[in-house]
């Protein structure tokens, strides 16, 4: 059966070669070659032999990912680029249920015919009239389409055709349905995937239905950003993600009740997997996952012995083969390495433990009494053993896409595992018993609500820590990386005996190391400034001696601007922010800000005294009172005198009327003769103003206002201040020709040196008085 294994290896092979090398033009070429190259190994080396074997078996594989993947492109790719930039009367099959869009109307999923054979998926965009649709109605509208594989901006991006998406249609006018009389079944679990959700609602309480519900169904859609970053933090993000090991529950639970081994046993775990997968959505992870446990279960079946990696490789290659640009799916890619990292690593880690707490000898016991005793040890040496394993290769994945690593997530795990398997087996069976009778799956719901409330308060306990996960911005802590897997790889490699102790003491020794190294590069000199990439917004951490003021904390970047601060700062190994100062009112630069206060502690918030009905302005009210933060609602200026020679001054508006632009704070923070001045969104007004009012000093630091736009750093202010660097916090290719050339050019002009977010990332400097 390795022979499968080889040949499916390559395959896969060529198409992430091809996804992420560029490879499109040529895969005609490649593939051909190699047809070739592979007759002429068969035909010109006669003597058959395992290496002979194996080549061709490697290079058919390559030929076939190529030559597939360039057939797929023509026939499934092509007509979806054939509508890119048109709009058309668009005819589709409305697939799933309807999602409320973040800023109104509703978002569906569709098979939109096109002019050839072949039916394209796509996300519809759709007003009010969308709010109705159910999964097998038919849609006729007038839409504009867009290829899924760049944002509207331009951006390229592959979260949609790694999801088999490859186009989006915005409707226009009327939306005209046709409902059928009875529902097909390939809509049968869409149906089924809404009935168990709303059985959960029904049957769970409030607190605890949404974390069910993504626990049992992968919809993570109410969950709140808080609990979703506690769980990245913890390293349980795969516990709302279905995928093998929500699969393996089910499996082992079917098995455990039928029996190991019997044929009824594998056909009822074939039909639920395939039934359970459908609910789920069809997701890459969970699609692997059934393929895995299919082949497992068909093994018996067929009278053939199950292999893993066997399974694992047709299990990747009948994906690839489904949707070649899946491979950029990073659930998928998390999803085979973790096999793969249990594969390799977890069975040698399992009986190591085993062999060293002196387990693996021991007689079968005989009572359940003696079972019992010897669950709790050979659980905690499965889960450890398990989680090492899958941690192996998945690391550098989560490293590579998400820039963090979490250094809790074996306690995470060993402390939630076990609860995790039985809540997802309750949540499932409660919310299919509360479907037809709502009344005793409440009751019966009861035990699972407070296992779930268990799992939430570890989640929550375990993220709070600094160093619960260690985001890799530090050189030092991407250094600490590599010298672990370095260890790791001589540990393996060397032959005869080999203390554990001696590598893990050195990766812990590297990783103080580490903390100290970045603890001490943002405390050289007096004064330090960090300017975090938080897209198009704002957040600038200003350190004066040991005070840390940060200066707004909003904008559009992947992460919560919140969750990028409280990462920056957590990786200095501190948990506390002296002093929060919010230039002003707009999301760009506070909508972080609640996010923020839930991770980290805040000694005081500064805040403009103007506009009392803007909504941000009682959101942050509201949640520095939850948390018992003081808050200074500043109507003057403010100096916050730290030391003899340090101090932090914050400028009240400028002005009494005005946008909310110009009514926003100013912050200057000074070590001796060295100065940062940050203006928020300040335009030319106000900054005429601020130079009128204010004696402002010359600086050596200057954050650009209003992310570079032409209408602030007005040659006025220059001319006071005259910085010696500008740093401007600026997001990749927004919609705003932020920063403007005419301010660069006066930056320039001005003798200051430029750097941007967007181009250089988190931007750091430490000045040191000479």
């Amino acid at each position: 059966m390795r022979i499968l294994a080889a040949f499916a290896f390559s395959f896969a092979a060529a198409i992430f070669l091809t996804i992420y090398g560029g490879l499109d033009a040529l895969l005609l070429p490649l593939g051909g070659a190699l047809v070739v190259i592979t007759l002429l190994l068969g035909l010109l080396v006669r003597r058959k032999s395992r290496a002979r074997t194996r080549t061709m078996l490697i290079l058919s594989g390559l030929a076939a990912g190529f030559l597939w993947t360039a057939l797929y492109m023509a026939v499934f790719f092509q007509p979806a680029q054939q509508l890119d930039d048109r709009t058309v009367r668009l005819t589709a099959a409305v697939t799933d249920w309807p999602q409320e869009g973040t800023y109104g109307g509703y978002t569906v999923l569709v098979r939109a015919d096109t002019e050839q054979w072949a039916k394209v998926s796509a996300i519809l965009y759709v007003d009010e009239q969308g709010a109705d649709l159910r999964p097998g109605d038919r849609v006729e509208t007038i839409a504009h389409c867009t290829l899924g594989d760049r944002t509207f901006a331009g951006e390229a991006i592959t979260y949609y055709t790694a999801k088999g998406i490859f186009l989006r249609a915005t409707a226009y006018g009327r939306l005209e349905v046709e409902r059928p009389d009875h529902i097909a079944p390939q809509y049968f679990a869409a149906w089924a995937a809404r009935a168990l959700k709303e059985g959960i609602d029904a049957a769970f309480p409030e607190d605890v239905a949404g974390f069910v519900k993504a626990l049992v169904t992968g919809n993570r859609d109410s969950l709140t950003d808080e609990f979703t970053t506690s769980l990245e933090r913890a390293g349980l993000s795969h516990t709302v993600a279905v995928s093998g090991m929500h699969l393996a529950f089910l499996a082992g639970l079917l098995t455990t009740l039928l029996g190991r081994g019997r044929r009824s046993a594998a056909v009822l775990t074939i039909f639920w997997v395939v039934l359970f997968c459908g609910i789920a959505g069809n997701t890459p992870s969970v699609l692997r996952a059934a393929v895995m446990i299919l082949l497992l279960q068909f093994a018996p079946l067929l009278d053939r012995e199950r292999d893993g990696p066997t399974a694992l490789a047709l299990a990747l290659l009948l994906l690839l083969w489904t949707n070649p640009f899946s491979a950029a799916h990073i659930g998928l890619q998390l999803s085979f390495t973790a096999v793969a990292g249990i594969l390799l690593v977890s069975d040698r880690v399992q009986d190591w433990l085993l062999r060293k707490l002196h387990m693996d000898g021991l007689r079968k016991p005989k009572g359940w009494g003696e079972r019992l005793l010897r669950t709790a040890p050979y659980f905690v040496v499965s889960c450890l053993s398990a989680t090492l394993g899958a941690s192996v290769l998945t690391i550098p994945l989560v490293a590579l896409h998400f820039n963090m690593v979490s250094l809790i997530a074996p306690l995470s795990n060993l402390l939630t595992l076990w609860a995790i398997g039985f809540l997802f087996l309750g949540g499932l069976g409660v919310g299919t018993l509360a479907v037809f009778l709502p009344g005793p799956a409440a009751a019966l719901a009861l035990p699972f609500v407070w296992l779930a409330r268990y799992l939430q308060w570890v989640v929550d306990w375990l993220s709070k820590p600094a160093l619960a996960a260690l985001p890799l911005e530090s050189v030092y802590y991407r250094a600490w990386l590599v010298l672990v897997y370095a260890l790791l790889l001589v540990f393996v490699r060397t032959k005869g005996r080999r203390p554990v102790w001696m590598p893990l003491a050195a990766g812990l020794a590297a990783l103080v190391l580490a903390v100290a190294l970045t603890r001490a590069s943002f405390y050289t000199g007096g004064l330090a400034v960090a300017v975090l990439d938080v897209g198009q917004g704002q957040s600038v951490l200003v350190r004066t001696g040991n005070f840390f003021t940060l200066v707004d904390c909003g904008g559009d970047s992947r992460d919560d601007p919140g969750d990028v601060a409280a990462g920056y700062l957590q990786s200095l190994g501190r948990n506390q922010i002296d002093l929060l100062v919010v230039s002003h009112y707009h999301s760009d630069h506070a909508n972080g800000i609640p996010q923020l206060l839930n991770r980290v502690r805040v000694g005081e918030i500064a805040l403009p005294d103007v506009e009392e009905d803007a909504p941000l302005r009682a959101a942050i009210l509201s949640a520095a009172a939850e948390k018992g933060i003081p808050v200074r609602l500043v109507r003057e200026d403010t100096r916050f005198a730290l030391a003899e020679d340090r101090t932090v001054s914050v400028f009240a508006p400028v002005t009494e009327a005005g946008t909310t632009n110009e009514l926003g704070l100013t912050v200057l923070a000074a070590v001796g003769q060295t100065e940062v001045l940050i203006t928020g969104d300040m335009e030319q007004e106000g900054e005429l103003r601020l130079v009128e009012s204010i004696p402002l000093p010359e600086v050596e630091i200057l954050v650009a206002g209003h992310h570079g736009s032409e209408t602030s750093t007005t040659p006025e202010l220059l001319e006071t201040v005259q910085p010696r660097l500008a740093l401007i916090s600026v997001g990749q290719n927004n919609s705003y020709g932020h920063p403007s050339y005419d301010t660069l050019v006066r930056l320039d002009e001005a003798g200051a040196a430029i750097y941007r977010t967007d181009l250089y990332g988190t931007i750091e400097v430490q000045w040191k008085e000479n």
